[in-house]
């Protein structure tokens, strides 16, 4: 099996999580939809059609997606 390609690392204390994404980091998501816009501005297109469910693709540490900070700022 292939490592995946995009890591959501566990949420920090705010619920926020770093996400990298072939082996760069790229940024820092508040909610599910900001990794989409992430991975926009880190050149990969089609991002909002990604499945963040698919394990072969995206790894996540610590917590799964629902975890998430309740109010974003």
């Amino acid at each position: 099996m292939q490592k995946p390609r995009l890591v959501v690392h566990p949420p920090d204390e705010n619920g926020w999580r770093r996400i990298r994404y072939d082996d760069v980091a790229i940024g820092v998501a508040h909610r599910p939809s900001d990794i989409a816009v992430l991975l926009e501005a880190a050149g990969l297109e089609n991002a909002e059609s990604l499945d963040l469910a698919d394990p072969e693709l995206v790894e996540w540490r610590g917590a799964g997606p629902e975890s998430w900070a309740e109010s974003p700022p």
